[in-house]
Order: structure tokens, then sequence, then C-alpha cells
């Protein structure tokens, strides 16, 4: 625990913690005060709630959670790397972190084979997660090397401040040139082990898409996620009618192309810098499997 002793009269009690620990992002603080971890003279309070000088402040911040996944030397693509953020293309194929049944040969693994310092925050099992991709997709993501660069990409996630985009090859010809959907997403009460767009019980999700390239019976089309939902541009698709080509989970459980999983990539990530402030943006190019498709369906096309 931190004592703190506040020294403005009507200064609301994040922006203090805030200014009194720069590690902590104010969506992070607000976070701890909304869980009874802080409090104003032994009481909790509200993130609103503004201080008289000469209060007490004490805040509980727990603490990093050690990591002791075994590290496990594997190839991984890096894209960029410093002492704050490493950004790879995941292969498709590839689980992110350990979890149940699956605790080696993932991302995980690989990064503590090839740098010692990630961030604790989210504890032995996703050090440095700061958000995951699927294991059959490909792509651009970011990790965080200590937790001061993770809680600062984690806040531009959810302030929509980091943009992510994703190219998928959808099932079906969509009509629209581009459109937004609105659906929100929880477990389906069909089948828990899938997610769908609910009616009750479900987080609000917002997916924007742009076709590129159509051949007839499927599409090329750039999706961004203006939330971040479990599946989200494999549900939104199926939502419409159009799911990505392969996804056996939401689509159909054939597939005429040779791809290990769905033909859904994350092909760029952008994002300002935890440290330097400098906007930054990677791209990662369409792996062989969805190059391959692409070269498969423009000659037929060309055929037709």
């Amino acid at each position: 625990m931190t004592e703190y002793t506040a020294d403005r009269d009507g200064e609301r009690i994040d922006v203090f913690l805030a200014r009194k620990d720069e590690t902590l992002s104010r969506s992070y603080i607000q976070r701890l005060i909304t869980e009874g971890l802080v409090t104003v003279g032994g009481k909790t309070v509200k993130p609103r709630y503004r201080l008289t000088a000469d209060e007490n402040v004490v805040a509980d911040v727990p603490k990093s959670e050690p990591v002791n996944v075994a590290p496990e030397k594997l190839p991984i693509d890096i894209l960029y790397e410093d002492g704050d953020v490493i950004v790879v293309n995941k292969a498709r194929g590839m689980v992110v972190h350990p979890a149940a049944g699956v605790f080696h040969g993932t991302l995980v693994n690989a990064l503590l084979a090839h740098c010692k310092d990630l961030s604790g925050i989210n504890g032995v099992l996703r050090p440095g997660i700061v958000h995951r991709l699927d294991k059959e997709t490909s792509g651009v993501m970011i990790v965080a090397k200590n937790d001061a660069a993770h809680r600062s990409l984690a806040q531009q996630i959810q302030t929509k401040t980091a943009q992510r985009v994703y190219w998928a090859i959808l099932t079906g010809n969509i009509r629209e040139e581009e459109g937004v959907i609105h659906g929100a997403i929880g477990r389906s009460p069909k089948d828990r082990q899938k997610m769908a767009v609910v009616r009750e019980n479900g987080k609000d999700a917002t997916t924007k898409f742009r076709v590129l390239e159509r051949f007839g019976d499927y599409t090329l089309t750039e999706c961004r996620l203006l939330t971040g939902r479990t599946h989200q541009i494999r549900v939104h698709m199926a939502y419409i009618g159009h799911p990505v080509a392969g996804d056996r989970k939401y689509g159909s459980k054939k597939c005429p192309f040779s791809i290990e999983g769905q033909a859904l990539h994350s092909k760029v990530l952008s994002f300002v810098h935890p440290r330097t402030e400098e906007k930054m943006e990677f791209t990662a190019s369409l792996p062989e499997d969805m190059e391959s498709i692409l070269r498969q369906l423009r000659g037929n096309c060309v055929r037709e």
C-alpha cells in the first residue's frame, strides 16, 4: 500500500493519483478505485471524488505476478523491438499464451526464450499480452515488456487510440462497398463453446468493413475493430451471412482451399509508443496460404 497526502483542493482523485504515479494510467486507476482499492480517510470513494487538501489517500496497487512459464526456442517473426514493446507477426496455428491443456509451443513460450523482461500484469500464463489473436488467425500484434507500457497500450486499445486492421476472405459476394456492423456479442445460447450476436448478456461490439476485391463467390474485405470482443470479426461476418472462408466454427465445415483455419489476418497495427509518444504503424504481409487462395480466385475470375 502507498499513502499520499492531498496537496490541492478540488482535484479529482484519479487525476491526483495519476500525477503521483506516472506509471499508472487513468483508466487503471479508475478501476482500482471502483474495486475499492483506493480509500480517502479510510473510506472508499468514486473516481469523480474531489479531494480536499491534506486528506489522506491510500492506494493498494496489486503487485505484478512473477512470470514462470517455460521458455522455448521457437521461431517468431519480430517486426520491431525496443526496451518497452515487441511487435510480432504471429503465425497461423500458434497459440498466443498457455491455457488449460496447452502449456507449450505458444507465443509466450517463444518470447520468454527471446527476452526475459515481459510485463506481469496478466499473470504467469499471459505475461506481456496486451491483446490476443485466435490460434488460427495470423498477423501483427504487440507485446509489452514492462507494466507501464502494458497499461498504456491497454488504455489505447480501450480508447481506440490504437487501431487494428484485418484482411479477411469472406464467403459470398457482399453487396455493399462498405458498412458498419453493430451487434452485442456474448456466449451463444445454443452452443456455449461459441460466441454469437445476442440480445441479452452481451457486450457492445462494432466492426467496420470495406470491400477490397470481389471474386463472385468470395470477397476480400478489410475489417476495422472499434471494439475488441472474442471472435468479433468471425462472429459479425457470420451474422451478416458472410463467414470467413475456412472458419469451421462459424461457417461451413468444408473448405475448398488449402488453409488450416480461417482466412483472417491482422494486417495493420498502429499505436502511440508508451514512452516516446511517437505514432507508430506496422504492417504484416499476408501469409502464403492466403496469397495462394487469392491467386486461385483471381485465376478463376480471369478464366470466366
